[in-house]
This record gives structure tokens, C-alpha cells and sequence, in this order.
């Protein structure tokens, strides 16, 4: 079965098929530091010491991931609650109720949460 080709940096570097030049990793990491600061901090997102409590219970309750049976280590929620990008005071509200909706929680371990589910939401709920 063939295999990707590597790939060449501008920099000159080659690099295996599915890895990063150094440069470029290094150019990843800053653009992620960059976004996280202009990221509001968890508790303005909602996920405070009373969410860190509803959070535990619920792992505790639905220990496996939904998706793969693995240790689930993540409460995902299926609908997206979009607290941050909410304007008025009514769409304040419906996220409020959708964030602590425990119908809309999922019990998801990090590698399924972090591949599949995000790319879904990449992709505005498509596979």
C-alpha cells in the first residue's frame, strides 16, 4: 500500500508524511497562544467551581465514553450552548438553559473528543 510522500518546509526541512517541521510547529503553538488569550477564561465561559461539581457528578454516574467505552474524562454538550457569542438577554438565556441541560451532556473520553466531535463542530454539525 503506498504511502504519502514527505513533504518539504520553506524553511528546507523534510519532514515524514503526518508531521510538522519544527518552524512550523513552533508557528502552530504561537497562533494557539495567540487565540487563547484573546479567549475568555473558563469561568466567564460558565465553567466555574459549580460546574466543576455538576461535571464530577456526572462522570461519576457515566464513567465510559459514549462513544468508545474508554474512561470519559470530558462532559461534552451535544448542542452547543454558545454562551460567549450570545447578544441579547434572551439568547443569554436559552444558552444558560442548554448549558446545564443534563440532556444535552455526553460522557466523552479526550481522543474522541478532541478528533471526531470537534471536527464535527469544525464543520457545523456535519461528519
Amino acid at each position: 500500500m503506498p504511502s504519502r510522500a514527505p513533504s518539504r518546509c520553506p524553511c528546507g526541512v523534510i519532514s515524514p508524511a503526518g508531521t510538522l517541521c519544527p518552524c512550523r510547529a513552533r508557528q502552530r503553538q504561537a497562533s494557539k497562544a495567540i487565540a487563547d488569550t484573546r479567549r475568555p477564561n473558563a469561568a466567564a465561559r460558565g465553567y466555574g467551581s459549580k460546574w466543576a461539581g455538576a461535571r464530577k457528578d456526572f462522570l461519576a454516574a457515566n464513567p465510559r465514553c459514549a462513544r468508545c467505552g474508554r474512561l470519559a474524562t470530558i462532559v461534552h454538550h451535544i448542542q452547543p450552548h454558545r454562551f460567549a457569542q450570545a447578544r441579547t438577554e434572551d439568547e443569554r438565556r436559552a444558552a444558560l438553559k442548554r448549558f446545564w441541560d443534563r440532556k444535552n451532556w455526553l460522557p466523552v473520553c479526550q481522543p474522541c473528543h478532541d478528533g471526531p466531535i470537534q471536527r464535527q463542530e469544525r464543520n457545523n454539525g456535519e461528519a
